[in-house]
């Protein structure tokens, strides 16, 4: 194959790129690398496991499009999504001798495309990104969109930029490589699509759940490819998240108190998302903007995909406070991301504590 076609085109002006959605990509890469003109040196950011499957064939297709590859591996894991470990990927930039048309290829999950995408937001003021995801919710969400960050002590994704990447590759085969339960994980970010653009998308996972869980090769693309161009819609809207690309943080308020609060070591991120949108859920139905029966559609969807509802023996009170750390405080006051009827979602800031708490309270078993 000489050529390759794009999937869906992010329209940002000069920051324009596309993003390709295929079997088997992986081969294509130098090819499609050697296209946009970047080059001739290439650092490509990865992790053991990935590595483990991806790593050769990526560098293969990389070298024989002309291309010096360098590699760096950063240990597998959240905690490793840090400034420690972006100063290594600097020394790692320096060695491969990166200059500013040298680009910088994410080959892994979220935490991979985050790390990778800060140091190329950030080495010599920026340099390209190449973003290929190899976990759902990678494909789905974060691969798209330009947000790139580290982790802070005290909060997720405190220290980052906006930095979109020169091109996107989607290959669902490298999902056959996943565990279960990451696979299932990414489910949560895909079931948010629905709950705040696309009730029809909401109702067609309700009704092929089962064959996009089992990796249906059709199924599984329609969705990458759905969520893709809703994600690119939102970002063409609003790139750097003054309006309507806040609602794509549905349910990460919790989730990203819960990852903290837990060292980041017990629950996937999708997981805390989706303990985020039970609670979202439930706020919205208090508040009377969303009906009980949408509200039970959306837990009754979670829990066929197997993401959990419940967290244990979590102080709710620490929780609240770890949420006015999060990124979407504004002024001194926490926004909330909430469903108003499938398909459709809203912003409300100034909920009184104690409502908030009486929703956390349902989450919490043992307390």
């Amino acid at each position: 194959m000489n050529t390759v076609k794009y999937s869906l085109m992010v329209n940002l002006g000069s920051k324009s790129y596309p993003i390709y959605i295929q079997a088997e990509l992986l081969e294509h890469l130098g090819l499609l690398v050697q296209q946009t003109g970047l080059g001739p040196n290439v650092l490509l950011v990865t992790n053991p496991t990935v590595g483990g499957y991806y790593l050769v064939p990526a560098q293969r297709s990389l070298e024989a499009a002309g291309l010096r590859v360098s590699v760096a591996t950063v240990p597998d894991g959240e905690e490793y999504k840090s400034l420690e470990w972006a100063s290594r990927l600097y020394d790692a930039a320096l060695e491969a001798r990166l200059d500013r048309r040298s680009p910088v290829v994410a080959l892994g999950g979220g935490v991979i495309g985050d790390l990778a995408g800060f140091v190329a937001a950030t080495y010599l003021r920026g340099v390209p990104l190449i973003q290929i995801p190899t976990t759902l919710l990678a494909q789905v969400d974060s691969s798209v969109g330009g947000k790139v960050a580290v982790n802070h002590p005290r909060g997720k994704n405190l220290i980052g930029a906006f930095h979109q990447p020169a091109l996107v590759l989607i290959d669902p085969v490298l999902l056959r490589t996943l565990s279960q339960r990451e696979y299932i994980a990414g489910m949560a970010e895909v079931i948010k699509y629905g709950v705040i653009w696309d009730g029809d998308f909401f109702a067609y996972l309700e009704q092929e759940i089962a064959r996009a869980l089992q990796l249906d090769t059709e199924v599984i693309t329609r969705v990458i490819t759905r969520c893709c161009s809703i994600k690119a819609k939102i970002v063409e809207q609003d790139e750097r998240e003054y309006g309507v690309r806040t609602l794509l943080n549905l349910g990460h308020t919790v989730g990203h108190a819960i990852e903290a609060i837990t060292g980041y070591q017990v629950y996937r991120h999708g997981e805390a998302v989706a303990i985020g949108m039970v609670v979202a859920g439930l706020l919205a139905v208090d508040l009377g903007w969303w009906e009980k029966s949408d509200c039970e559609r959306l837990n009754q969807l979670l829990t066929r995909t197997g993401l959990p509802m419940t967290i244990p023996g979590i102080d709710p009170n620490r929780l609240l406070e770890l949420m006015q750390h999060d990124k979407k405080v504004l002024n001194g006051t926490l926004r909330w991301v909430l469903p108003r009827k499938l398909g459709e979602a809203g912003v409300v800031s100034q909920l009184p504590d104690d409502l908030v708490l009486r929703s956390l309270r349902r989450i919490v078993l043992d307390h």
